[in-house]
């Protein structure tokens, strides 16, 4: 847990970790995992800098909480990973990236070299995701809380798979613009897009997935919503909207979203899916979206109601391209959004 002797209220030392705070892995109750890793992002990529990004951030964020207090007790710590394993992981990103960029520009793979291309790409995400889940496993068995900090969307994947493998008929509650829902998308088996038909075709723990805030998805993800006997269950955004303006309270919509959920949630979220005002240099913006005390909200009622968040995403953070200008908007969003996520997360384990 925090040092002894830890001042919440002082500046945070430049050289200290996630938050400003100085916990060891083993000391603290809640461990975030980095997952630098953005080679299949179809638009816009910088979210593998997301995690490095949100560090420097997080040292901005005041600690204690208007709602949840000083969520910093017990510790938080950021996941040190040897450096070999961190050269590997970087060299995976790079090597990934550079076999599908033609394959991205090319609106998918047509030709044999492409083909070849995909088979490597699907190689390196899979060891990937396979690193990922051994780590999360490994922390989830010494009581850790465990969070990824993204990277893009398919960087979640070994943990969900984790968490799925220790909590049986765990749901998921996924916030994001876009459904992910895609098979394959480009090609990639293990697209930023097709995180979640991963995880409901290959994780038979998983009992269910409720989205909330979709605006831009295709009819193929449409109809698999539709076609999952209520196994998928997506909020979309344009349909809260009109309830919201029609009277409905978010706090109505909100019951009505977590009801549909089992006790144990895992809590996948793409920054996208906020209004894009607070994560401009995302990689895929959409018009819409939940505001920050929207998302603070549906997270506060998901515990009012009983549920337990035993795991947690925060993917698709991407700092500004423009360093001259210094633009750290996304990561400062990041970062807060991180912690209220942390926080809520421990007070749904103390019910």
């Amino acid at each position: 847990m925090t040092t002894t002797g830890f001042d919440p209220n002082a500046p945070a030392s430049p050289d200290s970790g996630i938050f400003g705070l100085t916990d060891a892995v083993e000391d603290a109750a809640v461990v975030l995992v980095p997952v630098p890793f953005d080679a299949t992002t179809s638009y816009r990529r910088g979210a593998a800098l997301g995690p490095v990004a949100i560090l420097k951030a997080s040292h901005q964020v005041d600690l204690f909480d208007l709602d949840l207090g000083r969520i910093y007790e017990g510790g938080i710590a950021l996941l040190e990973r040897a450096p070999d394993d961190e050269v590997r992981l970087n060299d995976w990103n790079a090597r990934a990236r550079e076999l599908a960029a033609p394959i991205i520009e090319a609106g998918g793979a047509f030709t044999p070299a492409a083909e070849a291309a995909l088979d490597e790409i699907d190689a390196i995400c899979g060891a990937l995701n396979e690193q990922v889940e051994s780590e999360v496993s490994a922390l989830l068995s010494q009581g850790k809380l465990v969070g990824i900090i993204g990277g893009d969307h398919a960087t979640p994947f070994g943990a969900i798979a984790a968490h799925a493998a220790r909590f049986e008929g765990m749901g998921l509650l996924h916030i994001d613009a876009h459904a992910d829902l895609r098979e394959a998308f480009e090609g990639f088996t293990w697209s930023h897009a097709s995180i979640m038909f991963n995880a409901m075709a290959r994780l038979p723990n998983v009992s269910k997935l409720v989205q909330v805030g979709l605006r831009d998805f295709c009819e193929e993800e449409f109809e698999r919503i539709q076609a999952s006997d209520g196994r998928i269950e997506a909020h979309f955004d344009v349909a809260l909207a009109r309830e919201l303006s029609k009277g409905t309270s978010w706090t109505a919509l909100c019951e009505r979203i977590v009801a549909r959920l089992p006790r144990d949630v895992y809590v996948s979220l793409d920054i996208d899916g906020l209004d894009p005002a607070l994560c401009p240099n995302t990689g895929t913006p959409v018009p819409g979206g939940l505001s920050f005390n929207q998302l603070q909200r549906l997270l506060e009622v998901l515990v009012e109601s009983g549920r337990r968040i035993v795991g947690f995403d925060l993917t698709e953070v991407a700092p500004s391209p423009d360093d001259e200008h210094g633009d750290e908007w996304d990561a400062n969003v990041g970062a807060r959004a991180l912690y209220k996520l942390i926080g809520w997360a421990r007070q749904s384990q103390m019910k």
